[in-house]
């Protein structure tokens, strides 16, 4: 497992600290994780949003992959 330094605000340190303090997770290590996680997650679900919105604005290709990709 790597380990990474991260500088951040005062602000942002209080909230961590109020945030392991509050039982969101058993340490600062674990709430990073967690955030990060829940980023990743987010911005999976925009990609499937935005696709979504896509397909009904009629911005959708038809074929075959191949024939796409190469015409």
């Amino acid at each position: 497992m790597a380990t990474i330094s991260v500088p951040l605000s005062a602000e942002l340190e209080r909230q961590l600290d109020a945030l392991v303090a509050g039982g969101t997770a058993a340490n600062r290590a674990a709430v990073m994780r967690r955030a990060l996680e829940e980023l990743a997650e987010e911005e999976a679900i925009n990609a499937v949003l935005k696709a979504e919105r896509e397909i009904s604005a009629g911005k959708i290709l038809r074929g075959d992959a191949r024939d796409i990709l190469l015409g």
